[in-house]
């Protein structure tokens, strides 16, 4: 039996370098739920697939 891998999780600057947004544009993101991310502990966490959601929902505002 195969498992799935776990999904990706990015911090705060992963998404920033991946977005080339600064740290309070991606902070703001959240904020506004746009960018779902969740913390544990002290820990924020972006999922890739939030990423993924938010890139594509980005895409179709300019269509």
């Amino acid at each position: 039996m195969t498992t799935a891998p776990p999904p990706a999780l990015l911090t705060v600057p992963e998404v920033m370098t991946r977005l080339k947004y600064g740290r309070s544009k991606v902070y703001d993101l959240i904020r506004a739920k746009r960018l779902r991310s969740f913390t544990e502990g002290r820990c924020r966490r972006i999922p890739e697939s939030a990423l993924d959601e938010y890139i594509r929902a980005r895409l179709e505002e300019t269509d």
